[in-house]
């Protein structure tokens, strides 16, 4: 219970945030709340992000989205993908899996050779939940399209400070993002959150006290939030 009642403070005392409570919204969908575990530069988060979204059919669907940064010891000018330490047969697996993935879904993922630092796009998009929840979503997506459907930098602040700019982030909010120490420690406490869970990589979904670690099919999304419904 130590994690469940770390989480309610975390998310601001309301642990039915964290819980995936289903109540009823004023369009008559029920309300599903979700936590989800994530990093720009992590490709099957995209693809979970994308396969929860589908719920929004069904759902008044409300998501946390726990940033943490998957690879913090990649340095500011990035690192080659090689060089994150998978056995060859592991990371081929990987990327067959992710390229059947991405076609099922209609996403477009560029060779890419290196891996970028994500912190910058994480305290962007931190600062950004605080402008408006329209907002926040346009630069969700754009972070995820430049990276993977583009190939740019998101480690790079001229082109994180564009994409805000096209995504309609106030320009004081992207500013404070790299400035104010409290998006910082946002980061610092998802990913003792994540730790407390026993979250050990991305994305990881939480729905009420069952968690699902991948990017999981679409239907076993929406039966983890029948089971809640219910």
């Amino acid at each position: 219970m130590k994690s469940l009642a770390l989480l309610a403070a975390w998310l601001g005392g309301s642990i039915s945030k964290a819980r995936g409570v289903v109540g009823r919204s004023l369009m008559g969908q029920p309300r599903l709340d979700v936590t989800v575990f994530m990093d720009y530069v992590c490709p099957f988060c995209y693809v979970g992000a994308v396969r929860l979204e589908r719920l929004r059919d069904t759902y008044d669907l409300r998501v946390h989205w726990a940033l943490v940064e998957l690879h913090p010891e990649t340095p500011a000018q990035g690192r080659l993908l090689a060089a994150l330490g998978y056995p060859p047969e592991q990371w081929r697996r990987m990327m067959r899996h992710l390229e059947a993935m991405a076609e099922t879904e209609g996403l477009s993922f560029v060779p890419r050779e290196k891996t970028v630092n994500s912190r910058c796009a994480l305290l962007l998009a931190e600062a950004a939940k605080e402008a408006d929840r329209e907002v926040f979503y346009a630069l969700h997506w754009r972070l995820f399209e430049a990276y993977f459907a583009e190939g740019r930098d998101i480690g790079d602040e001229t082109v994180l400070r564009e994409l805000a700019r096209t995504a309609g982030v106030p320009q004081a909010t992207v500013s404070a993002a790299w400035r104010e120490p409290r998006y910082a420690r946002r980061l610092a406490r998802n990913l003792a959150i994540a730790g407390a869970w026993g979250v050990s990589g991305t994305p990881t979904y939480l729905f009420n006290r069952r968690k699902l670690a991948g990017a999981v099919p679409t239907e076993t999304l929406r039966e983890a939030a029948a089971e809640i419904a219910e």
